[in-house]
C-alpha cells in the first residue's frame, strides 16, 4: 500500500491515488495546477498554506488506508 510522507513532492503525492487532488484542494492547498508542485514537497507547500504538515499527512494516509 502506498503511503504519503511530508518529504514527497506534491507531484508524487498526486500519483499515489487519483483522488489526492480533491483531498488536497479540500484541505486548502489550491496549488495543484501551479508549476511549483513538480518541485515542492508536501511539507513545504503545507507550511506555505498555513497547514500543519503532520496533520495533512495523517489525513492523506488515512484516506489511502480506507480505499
Amino acid at each position: 500500500m502506498a503511503q504519503v510522507t511530508k518529504d514527497m513532492l506534491i507531484a508524487e503525492v498526486l500519483q499515489t491515488n487519483e483522488n489526492m487532488a480533491n483531498i488536497l484542494m479540500r484541505e486548502g492547498m489550491h496549488c495543484i495546477g501551479c508549476p511549483a508542485h513538480q518541485f515542492e514537497s508536501l511539507g513545504e507547500a503545507a507550511m506555505v498554506h498555513g497547514i500543519d504538515p503532520d496533520t495533512l499527512v495523517a489525513r492523506l494516509n488515512a484516506f489511502l488506508q480506507a480505499v
